[in-house]
């Protein structure tokens, strides 16, 4: 589902909105999102400015004329090689034959979150996660599990490019990103609005499936290797671990995300099948 924009309050865009022109020399921090799933994802999106949509596939352009006529961004759609879409996006990029320019969207306050995630909310907290192909990842599991929003610092962070929206796979639309300046003080504010935080940690001996409790939820998540720093961890209601074998020491942690989500997940269908809601999914 499309996310609506909300006015009245205050935002900040993510990332820079400045057009890259072809054959730029940095073209990193590029405004272009690719991939067919997040082009078409971000095109449907009416909360999405979008300027001009490159397309070199006739299979790719009847799918993204479809998306684009319902909102009247037909006209945005140009039909070019390529090769030219390879030229405004950076070294490497897998396109699949599809780019849009398009202004970034604006990040919500964490209190707009908290306040729409309802009573069963759920969100993800990010410790210096720098990785954009598991920030995307982990937002892409987000969406799959019902997440309201992505909680991030300011710094230590990636911004979002099109690696990060291409690894969401059209997630980006579905899920806010929150930027936060001190994630310490963001838990605080979370669990005073009855937030149960819970940090993954593999030194924990507790697992993630007996830490979910009743009530809204915020999984807390640190770099691969490091882990969530001291002040973040201390934050935490609890700490909670994957159980797994000792064949690898640890996951991905877009990989521990989305097994937790699920634990998560599977927590509240039975909150609600103990409760006589079987089948409610909303």
């Amino acid at each position: 589902m499309a996310r609506k924009q909300k006015y009245g309050t205050k935002r900040r865009a993510r990332g820079d909105a400045r057009v890259q022109k072809s054959g730029g020399s940095d073209r990193a921090g590029s405004p272009w999102l690719y991939g067919t799933h997040s082009v078409l994802a971000a095109l449907a999106n009416p909360a999405r400015i979008c300027e001009r949509l490159l397309i070199s596939d006739d299979d790719v352009a009847e799918i993204a004329y479809a998306t684009a006529e319902p909102l009247g961004r037909g006209a945005l759609i140009e039909r070019t090689g390529y090769d030219d879409i390879s030229e405004v996006l950076p070294f490497g990029a897998v396109h699949q034959n599809i780019a849009l320019l398009a202004h970034p969207l604006e990040d919500p306050g964490l209190q707009d979150v908290i306040d729409r995630a309802g009573p069963n909310g759920r969100l993800v907290v990010l410790d210096q996660v720098t990785d954009p192909h598991n920030v995307g990842a982990i937002m892409r599991s987000a969406a799959a599990f019902g997440v309201t929003a992505v909680v991030m610092q300011d710094r230590h962070a990636p911004p979002v490019t099109g690696v990060l929206a291409k690894a969401a796979s059209g997630a980006l639309e579905a899920v806010d990103l929150v930027r936060e300046t001190n994630l310490s003080r963001a838990l605080d504010t979370l669990k005073h609005n009855n937030f149960w935080c819970i940090g993954l940690d593999g030194a924990s001996e507790q697992t993630i499936g007996t830490a979910i409790v009743t009530g809204p939820i915020a999984l807390v998540l640190g770099a691969e290797g490091s882990g969530m720093r001291r002040l973040v961890r201390e934050s935490c209601d609890t700490l909670a671990c994957i159980p797994q074998t000792s064949a690898v020491e640890s996951l991905n942690v877009s990989n521990a995300a989305a097994v937790a989500l699920y634990e998560i997940s599977r927590g509240l269908t039975r909150e609600r099948s103990s409760s006589g809601q079987v089948g409610d999914t909303d």
